[in-house]
């Protein structure tokens, strides 16, 4: 299964992506935007918004080109680990 996690912590990057690889999936991490999300996000599996550490505008790109690739959006106000574990657990299996 492959993530995409929109905002977070910039120092956390390696610990979403170890986190998600717990549950089986391969993850991109976007802690902020660099150029056009349109062309990064890709066509994953689920993506990931952490609300409390991303900007607007971001937000709206990345759920714009989440619903015309019809892929499914969970929201989290936190950023921590334990948000992404919780999303996780509902989503994916351990591996």
């Amino acid at each position: 299964m492959s993530v995409v996690i929109v905002g977070g912590n910039e120092g956390m990057a390696c610990q979403y992506e170890s986190i998600c690889k717990e549950y089986g999936c391969k993850a991109k991490v976007f802690t902020k935007e660099n150029g056009s999300l349109k062309r990064k996000l890709g066509c994953p599996d689920l993506l990931i918004l952490l609300t409390n550490t991303v900007s607007h505008k971001m937000v709206i790109s990345a759920s714009q080109e989440a619903k015309r690739n019809h892929v499914p959006i969970a929201r989290v106000h936190g950023s921590s680990a334990a948000a992404l574990h919780s999303v996780l657990k509902e989503r994916c299996v351990l591996a």
